[in-house]
C-alpha cells in the first residue's frame, strides 16, 4: 500500500508541532520601592526595593533624575504589582514620566509605568516632606546581584 503524499504532509505537521515548543507566558509580579527625591529645577532620587517574583524575592536599586519646576525634597513608598515580565530582569530599565503634584508633609502617590521591554509597574502608596513638581522624569530601575 504506497503512502500518499498527503500523509507524509500530515505526519511532517504534526512531528512539527510537537517539537516546538510552547510559547511563554508572561507573569506578574510583586514590588515595593522607597526612594528618596529632592531638587530645585533639577531632581534627582535614589533609593531600594524588593521584586517578588514566582516565589523567590530579589533586590532592586533605584536611580533617577528630572527636570522641569521642581522644589523640595521627599520620601515615597510605593507598593504594587508589575506585570508583562517573564523573568525578573524585565523590569530593568527606564520608566519615564511627565507629572505634576505637591506634597506638603504628607500626600497619596499613584501611578502606571512602562520600560523599554514592556514591563508595567503599578504603584500606590505615600510620599512625605515637601515637594513640588511639574516635571519630566526618568526612573531606572535594575537588580542588584
Amino acid at each position: 500500500m504506497p503512502i500518499s503524499f498527503r500523509t507524509i504532509l500530515a505526519a511532517l505537521a504534526a512531528m512539527f508541532l510537537l517539537a516546538v515548543p510552547p510559547a511563554a507566558r508572561a507573569d506578574v509580579g510583586t514590588i515595593r520601592l522607597n526612594f528618596v527625591k529632592a531638587g530645585f529645577v533639577i531632581g534627582g532620587a535614589a533609593g531600594s526595593g524588593t521584586l517578588t517574583f514566582r516565589g523567590r524575592t530579589y533586590r532592586i536599586a533605584i536611580g533617577g533624575l528630572s527636570y522641569g519646576f521642581t522644589f523640595g525634597g521627599s520620601q515615597t513608598y510605593l507598593h504594587g504589582r508589575v506585570s508583562n515580565i517573564f523573568r525578573p530582569q524585565d523590569i530593568e530599565g527606564v520608566y519615564g514620566a511627565a507629572g505634576a503634584g505637591g506634597t506638603i508633609i504628607r500626600g497619596p502617590q499613584a501611578i502606571i509605568l512602562t520600560n523599554q521591554r514592556g514591563a508595567v509597574l503599578e504603584l500606590s502608596g505615600v510620599q512625605t516632606g515637601l515637594m513640588i513638581n511639574l516635571d519630566l522624569s526618568g526612573m531606572g530601575l535594575s537588580l542588584t546581584r
